[in-house]
C-alpha cells in the first residue's frame, strides 16, 4: 500500500529529462521566491489557506475515495489513521497554515555583525535553503504543512506522497497552486510528483534539491538515507518512553501514560514502552492494568511486570519495536539509572518523559537523556510543531546536529556571510600593514 521500494542493493535510476526540467523550473521559481518580501510571502501563505478552505469539500471527497481504495487493499490501521482527513482535521490543518502566515519572518535576520577593520564589515544573514524534496506516506495533511512552511521560509518544494494518498494530495496541491496564482508568488514553487519513478529520481537531484525530508516508515527513511547524496532530515523510528519514578504521583503518571499512548497511537511521538520503578510498580500497575484495558491497550511486559498482572510477555525485539498501535511494553526497573540505560540502549532519540515529584530525579533525567525532546510530567504527544507554536512542521528530526525535534521555519533556513570592504586585500594583513579590530557591531 505504501510506496514499493527496491532493495538497497538496487541502483536508483537517473532522473528522466522531464523530471530534470520540472525540478529546474522549481529551482528558478524558488530563487525568485527567496528574494520576495516578507509581506509577499506572508500574503501567499494566507492565499493558500483561503484556497484550501474554498476547496474543502473536494479535498474531503478525494480523501474518502483514497480511504475506500485503501480499505479494499487492506491498508494497515496505523497508516489508515494517518491517511484519514475529516472536517475537523482539515480545519485544523488550514488553521495551522494561517498560523504559519502570521509567524515572524525567518529570512534576512542578521545573526552576526562585526567590523573586521575600518571599512571592512562582516554580516551573517539567514537565507532560504533553496528547494526541499519531501517524500511521505499516507499523510495528505503533510502537503499543507510542508507547502506553507516552504513558501513562508522562501523555499520551493517537490512533494511526493504515497500511492494510497494520491487523490487527496492532488486535490490539496491543486488548491495550493490556485492560492499562489492569486498572490505575488509563482505557483511553480510547488510541484507534486505522482509516480514511483519520480520519487526515485528525486533522490538523484543533487544540485537541484538542497534537502530531502522523508516522512513515513522506517524502511522508507532508511532507503532514502542509503540512496542519496542530498542531505536527509528526519527520523527512522519513534520509540518513545515514559519513566514512572518512585516519587511519581501515581494518578498524574497514569493520566500522562494514557494520553501518551492512546491520544493518537499512530503518531511517532506516542510511547511504545512504559518504564516503572520497582518501588512504585505494585501500586501504579494495580491501577494502570484496569485503565489501559478500558482504553483497549494490549500490555506486554517483562517478567517482573507479568508477575504484577501484565497478561502477555514481551517477545524478542519488543523493546526495539515501534507499534504505532494500541500496544504498550511495560518494564519494571530497579531505579532511575536502569531506566536511563534502557532508554540509551533502545530509544530512538525522539521524545522521552519522566513522571516524578523529585527535582533531583527530574533534573538527572532531563540532563541525561539524549533525545530531541525530554519532558517532565507531561505527555510525549506534545512533541509537535503545531503544539510548540510553529504553526506546522516538516517533520521531526532525531539527529544530533540542528535542526532537531519538530522542524518549523527556523529549520528551513541557513545563513550566508556578507563582507563589505573598500578595496581591502588580505596581503596587507599578512604583511602587518593593517590589523584586524574584530569590533562587534549592533545586530
Amino acid at each position: 500500500m505504501s510506496q514499493t521500494l527496491p532493495s538497497p542493493a538496487s541502483v536508483v535510476p537517473e532522473p528522466d529529462p522531464q523530471l530534470l526540467q520540472r525540478a529546474a523550473a522549481v529551482r528558478r521559481a524558488a530563487m525568485a521566491l527567496g528574494q520576495a518580501s516578507d509581506a509577499e510571502r506572508r500574503g501567499a501563505v494566507a492565499a493558500m489557506a483561503d484556497a484550501l478552505e474554498a476547496a474543502g469539500d473536494g479535498i474531503l471527497e478525494a480523501n474518502r475515495a483514497d480511504l475506500a481504495a485503501a480499505a479494499a487493499e487492506g491498508l494497515a490501521p496505523a497508516l489508515g489513521a494517518r491517511l484519514k482527513l475529516d472536517g475537523p482535521k482539515l480545519a485544523g490543518a488550514i488553521a495551522g497554515v494561517r498560523q504559519v502566515a502570521a509567524l515572524a519572518d525567518p529570512v534576512g535576520r542578521r545573526q552576526l555583525h562585526t567590523e573586521l577593520d575600518d571599512g571592512l564589515v562582516l554580516e551573517r544573514l539567514s537565507v532560504p535553503l533553496g528547494v526541499l524534496g519531501v517524500i511521505f506516506e499516507a499523510r495528505p495533511d503533510a502537503v499543507m504543512q510542508i507547502a506553507s512552511l516552504a513558501i513562508r521560509s522562501g523555499n520551493g518544494a517537490l512533494l511526493k506522497g504515497g500511492r494510497e494518498a494520491s487523490r487527496s494530495c492532488q486535490a490539496i496541491a491543486a488548491a495550493l497552486q490556485r492560492g499562489l496564482a492569486g498572490s505575488a508568488v509563482d505557483p511553480g514553487c510547488l510541484e507534486l510528483l505522482t509516480s514511483r519513478q519520480e520519487s526515485l529520481g528525486l533522490l538523484r537531484l543533487d544540485g537541484l534539491v538542497d534537502l530531502i525530508i522523508p516522512r513515513g516508515s522506517n524502511a522508507l527513511v532508511r532507503f532514502i538515507q542509503d540512496n542519496t547524496r542530498i542531505p536527509v532530515l528526519g527520523h527512522a523510528d519513534g520509540i518513545c518512553h515514559l519513566y514512572v519514578d518512585q516519587a511519581a504521583d501515581p494518578a498524574l503518571a497514569l493520566r500522562i501514560a494514557l494520553d501518551s499512548k492512546t491520544q493518537y497511537p499512530a503518531a511517532c511521538n506516542a510511547i511504545e514502552t512504559l518504564l516503572v520503578h520497582q518501588a512504585t510498580a505494585p501500586v501504579f500497575l494495580g491501577a494502570a492494568l484496569t485503565a489501559f484495558a478500558a482504553a483497549g491497550v494490549e500490555l506486554r511486559g517483562d517478567p517482573a511486570a507479568c508477575a504484577l498482572g501484565v497478561a502477555q510477555a514481551a517477545g524478542p525485539g519488543a523493546w526495539d519495536t515501534e507499534y504505532s498501535d494500541l500496544i504498550l511494553n511495560v518494564k519494571v526497573v530497579e531505579d532511575l539509572e536502569a531506566a536511563l540505560e534502557h532508554i540509551r540502549r533502545h530509544g530512538s532519540r525522539h521524545t522521552d518523559a519522566i513522571a516524578t515529584t523529585d527535582p533531583v530525579a527530574a533534573n538527572r533525567f532531563l540532563a541525561a537523556v539524549d533525545s530531541a525532546g525530554v519532558f517532565l510530567n507531561c505527555s510525549t504527544r506534545f512533541a509537535d510543531g503545531n503544539r510548540y507554536g510553529f504553526g506546522a512542521e516538516v517533520g521531526i528530526s532525531t539527529q544530533t546536529l540542528p535542526p532537531r525535534g519538530p522542524v518549523g521555519l527556523e529549520g528551513l533556513v541557513t545563513y550566508r556571510y556578507r563582507l563589505r570592504g573598500e578595496g581591502h586585500i588580505a596581503a596587507d594583513y599578512a604583511d602587518g600593514i593593517r590589523q584586524f579590530s574584530h569590533r562587534p557591531l549592533p545586530l
